[in-house]
């Protein structure tokens, strides 16, 4: 999940509140301004950390083989926070600065933070985007992935092939002594090439005790974020997004879903990753379940 964008205004909302304790209907921590920085997992906190993941890998892939034409995103919303809780966990987005589902749930045009919906109804042809955290023992997963609905258009499917590569593109570049322009510019090129437009409002961060933690995680070039240096035991949400035109997008009065400006269609994948001494370990990774 990546609310960079709604963060001001909810943040905004939540200095005015006079409470800051844990939040007995979400089981989340306080919000609370972290001045930890760039966090760098301990092995007994990436085990932790493997097992959150693992939650919200299961979650989705058993949603991608559930996805029918006729479902609600509501149906699926009521799924993930079921089987969310049943291992253990709590749903990460459930509660988190107000937003009032466990899953989002975009389709079509909808770019990100799609809110669960019983009257929206799922239909052949949908580009589904489903985005789900668990929070477990402390940590956080966050994952991402895009279902095409039935029989889609070959446009459509290159999209969303193009999404997922863009991901693992970038995944490719995470290594200690990397930067994370290597990953923004693996991300960027890969998607420029197929002749889409990368997403800019909204970026990947890290991830762990706090669902969204420092560094900003950007998937195309700029001097405009810090560059920071991968460092072996740190975990990154990395998570591109694809709009097939324009890549500005406007947010909807219920100030969550994001939109793209011109309706095209728009697809997103993203991993929990940890950073190693020579690579990378996928953490939400859906094919070891």
């Amino acid at each position: 999940m990546n609310i960079l964008t709604n963060l001001f205004f909810q943040e905004t909302k939540s200095k005015t509140s006079k409470k800051n304790t844990k939040s007995a209907s979400t089981g989340l921590p306080p919000l609370t301004k972290s001045r930890r920085g760039i966090e760098i997992k301990s092995a007994k906190e990436i085990e932790i950390m493997r097992q959150s993941a693992k939650i919200v890998a299961t979650v989705l892939k058993e949603i991608s083989g559930m996805v029918e034409p006729g479902m609600t995103t509501a149906d699926l919303d009521a799924y993930a926070e079921k089987r969310i809780r049943e291992m253990d966990a709590t749903p990460s987005f459930k509660g988190y600065y107000g937003f009032p589902a466990s899953i989002c749930a975009s389709i079509n045009h909808e770019v990100v933070h799609g809110i669960p919906n019983p009257k929206k109804v799922i239909r052949t042809g949908d580009v589904l985007k489903v985005d789900t955290g668990a929070y477990y023992q402390g940590y956080h997963g966050d994952s991402c992935i895009t279902i095409a609905v039935g029989k889609v258009s070959a446009k459509t499917a290159k999209l969303i092939a193009v999404a997922e590569e863009a991901l693992y593109k970038g995944i490719e570049q995470v290594k200690a002594g990397n930067y994370l322009l290597d990953i923004a510019g693996a991300i960027e090129d890969h998607v420029k090439a197929n002749g889409y437009s990368v997403v800019e409002e909204f970026t990947g961060h890290g991830v762990g005790r706090k669902l969204h933690e420092e560094p900003s995680v950007f998937n195309f070039r700029t001097n405009q974020l810090p560059n920071v240096k991968l460092r072996a035991g740190m975990t990154l949400a990395i998570e591109p997004i694809l709009n097939a035109g324009s890549k500005i997008t406007r947010t909807l009065r219920d100030r969550w879903t994001v939109v793209t400006v011109d309706n095209s269609l728009s697809a997103q994948f993203e991993h929990t990753v940890l950073v190693t001494a020579d690579g990378y370990e996928i953490l939400t990774d859906r094919t070891k379940i």
